[in-house]
């Protein structure tokens, strides 16, 4: 099990911060079933109809997220949450490409419950994680295909450096078709309530071994140091 808690220092500025955390071993990630595909091609027309007349901002999940960024001094005008970026792509029509299953579902998950989220190769990642902001000169080679400068971002780091961020995440430890072990970060709304995050991680890893295989282990990881197994 792979140990992961958030930064303390954190606490007094964003009091309820908390993550939800899945792991899986034994999955196999492949072209996305019909379905996932399906699903997510008529969601995405879905909120492109809909955002046409109703501004992103509204949306709770992406207020609230740009919110802890103002909190955290992050300016969410310039480094937008990743869940809020995704939706001004539909809105525009830029609508999302298949990659593959792990990744298609993620998008499908940050749609859906309106909130950052990350997946990861648990093989390309240390044991032990921290959430916490960025130091000076930290960066990574982003999915985005740029160098992200990290210093004051909400980062996802183990023991050799970052590797993913609710703004983008790295390259290096992407899932890829041949991980068999992934590593799910779910940024959690601060005013979520316990029960209603312990339902959306449940219901997201039931989906994800449906697709994938597999057995999963999940928790909720609390600013306070509380950790929620099961």
């Amino acid at each position: 099990m792979v140990s992961i808690k958030i930064d303390p220092s954190l606490q007094t500025i964003i009091p309820n911060l908390k993550m939800g955390i899945i792991q899986y071993h034994h999955i196999e990630i492949a072209d996305s079933p019909q379905m996932l595909k399906g699903r997510l091609q008529f969601f995405q027309e879905t909120l492109q109809v809909e955002f046409a007349t109703k501004p992103i901002a509204d949306v709770v999940g992406v207020a609230e997220w740009r919110r802890a960024f103002k909190a955290l001094h992050i300016d969410p005008n310039r480094y937008r949450p990743s869940n809020e970026a995704l939706l001004r792509r539909i809105k525009k029509g830029n609508f999302l490409p298949f990659i593959h299953s792990a990744v298609d579902l993620n998008t499908f998950f940050s749609l859906q419950y309106e909130i950052p989220i990350g997946i990861y190769d648990l093989s390309m990642i240390d044991n032990d994680i921290t959430i916490r902001l960025g130091q000076s000169g930290e960066e990574y080679n982003g999915i985005n295909g740029r160098i992200n400068q990290l210093k004051g971002k909400l980062i996802s780091a183990d023991k050799k450096g970052p590797f993913g961020s609710p703004i983008v995440d790295s390259n290096q430890a992407k899932v890829t078709e041949n991980t068999t072990s992934a590593l799910h970060i779910f940024y959690l709304r601060p005013s979520m309530e316990l029960a209603e995050a312990k339902q959306l991680i449940q219901a997201a890893a039931e989906m994800f071994t449906h697709i994938h295989g597999g057995v999963s282990s999940k928790q909720i990881i609390h600013i306070n140091g509380v950790v929620e197994k099961w």
